[in-house]
């Protein structure tokens, strides 16, 4: 019930993007770094496209990472808030 009445205030909203974009970013730089890092640290951003944005391929990168961060910081603010 508590998660109810801090999602109708302004300021959940706010500190939920305070902590879900820092952690997005995280997250996408963690990703692409263990699936490519090797072809990061080598300079071969061909493959790194490739293996994450070509073919739509981008959509389930960025959508999936978004979702886990939005959870996420829903999670610790509600926590935080009370």
């Amino acid at each position: 019930m508590n998660l109810i009445k801090n999602i109708q205030k302004g300021s959940f909203w706010i500190n939920v993007a305070k902590v879900g974009v820092p952690f997005l970013v995280v997250v996408a730089l963690f990703s692409l770094l263990f699936k490519t890092g090797g072809a990061i640290f080598s300079g071969d951003f061909e493959t790194v496209y490739n293996v994450h944005f070509a073919n739509k391929q981008w959509i389930r990168f960025w959508l999936s990472k978004i979702v886990i961060a939005v959870i996420y910081s829903m999670y610790i603010v509600n926590k935080r808030m009370k």
